[in-house]
């Protein structure tokens, strides 16, 4: 029976995608993220995995394009900037449907803005700053096992969509320590059994002719790029049916709904009991996927409730999907911080008790 261990976010992050099957990994180094090119230098040789510290994040990304488009199971990571550098590349893979798991440990912005922790790159994941039309699935953990499962899942679902996949873990997530159930080691695809399991994978100049494979993003026909794209959106499609993912709590009988994801939901958690002992009741959305948003958690919202609340790390990218979500049935606000401030329970519970005074629920 396997045991808890104590581990460092970005630690257990990369034990998580060994564990999943990762057996390439590309990266830069850049705070707050740097245990994670260690570890992976250290640990993917013992299980026969390949590191390669590239010389940039635009590097990086297209050398997850090469490994991912052989076949190879790929896991990157950076951080704000460094993620910044690889949208481009991001557009790459999508158009090409090369697998490959991303892990944003984001900071706070804007440029190199600081070290500290940030959510200000909400919309960089869920909206892609890559050319055309293309979408990336993007989980946000809460806590280090979350984290651990949702890389660990990662590294199938991005096989089983031919699509990247997104874990948007902020700075602090990446730096703290908690105890964590790491899963089974997955059984790894061989080299002589690629062809059988990734039939699309490219096969080489050793391959007969007929059967070689190509996997490529330009297409210089209108009509089949067309054709392509309209291909890539039924895919789309299909996971902003499937992959919806958030927790909900107390949302139908109360006062207040606050919306907060990653860490930010965590302090938020702490906010509600504090609020309880006051008598406000609060409740709780926390998306897990940041796209596909689940927009329908909000339809859960009841006439009783006065205003939805937006907390976030940032100016307020998520009140966006909020007020989506919302349909103009309440009035939405923002408690935020930003510059690497993170915001206290108590501060979230006591701007929450002003807004509703000033939206006449007090």
């Amino acid at each position: 029976m396997n045991k808890k261990v104590l581990m460092k976010g970005n630690e257990a992050f990369s034990e998580a995608a060994i564990r999943g099957g990762c057996r390439y990994y590309f990266g830069y180094p850049i705070t707050p993220q740097n245990e994670i090119p260690e570890y992976m230098s250290h640990q993917l040789p013992k299980v026969g995995g390949h590191f390669i510290q590239a010389e940039s994040e635009l590097a990086a990304v297209y050398m997850a394009y090469g490994a991912g488009a052989a076949g190879g199971r790929v896991f990157i990571t950076s951080s704000s900037p460094g993620i910044a550098l690889m949208q481009e590349g991001f557009s790459f893979l999508c158009s090409a449907e090369v697998p490959t798991v991303c892990l944003t440990v984001s900071r706070c912005g804007p440029g190199i803005g600081g070290i500290q922790p940030g959510q200000a790159d909400y919309l960089q994941a869920t909206r892609g700053g890559g050319n055309g039309d293309y979408k990336i699935p993007v989980f946000a953990p809460e806590n280090l096992q979350e984290g651990v499962d949702l890389v660990y899942e990662a590294m199938e679902l991005s096989d089983e969509l031919r699509n990247p996949i997104f874990i948007f873990a902020d700075g602090l997530l990446g730096q703290m320590m908690e105890p964590v159930l790491l899963p089974e080691s997955r059984e790894v695809i061989c080299p002589s059994n690629i062809r059988t399991q990734k039939p699309w994978a490219l096969t080489g100049y050793g391959a007969d002719d007929s059967q070689r494979n190509r996997v490529l993003s330009l297409r210089m026909y209108p009509e089949e790029l067309e054709q392509h794209v309209e291909k890539l959106f039924k895919k789309y499609d299909k996971a902003e049916k499937e992959l919806v993912r958030y927790e909900a709590i107390g949302v139908e009988d109360a006062d207040v709904v606050i919306a907060a994801f990653g860490s930010v939901a965590r302090i938020a958690k702490e906010a509600i009991e504090i609020l309880a002992a006051q008598n406000i009741k609060a409740g709780l959305i926390r998306p897990i996927s940041l796209w596909p948003y689940p927009y329908e958690a909000f339809d859960m919202i009841t006439d009783k409730t006065k205003v939805v609340i937006s907390a976030e790390m940032s100016m307020g990218q998520m009140m966006q999907d909020v007020k989506l979500g919302v349909r103009d049935r309440f009035p939405v606000r923002l408690i935020n911080r930003t510059g690497g401030m993170i915001p206290t329970s108590i501060e979230i519970a006591e701007r929450t008790k002003k807004i509703l005074e000033e939206t006449g629920g007090q």
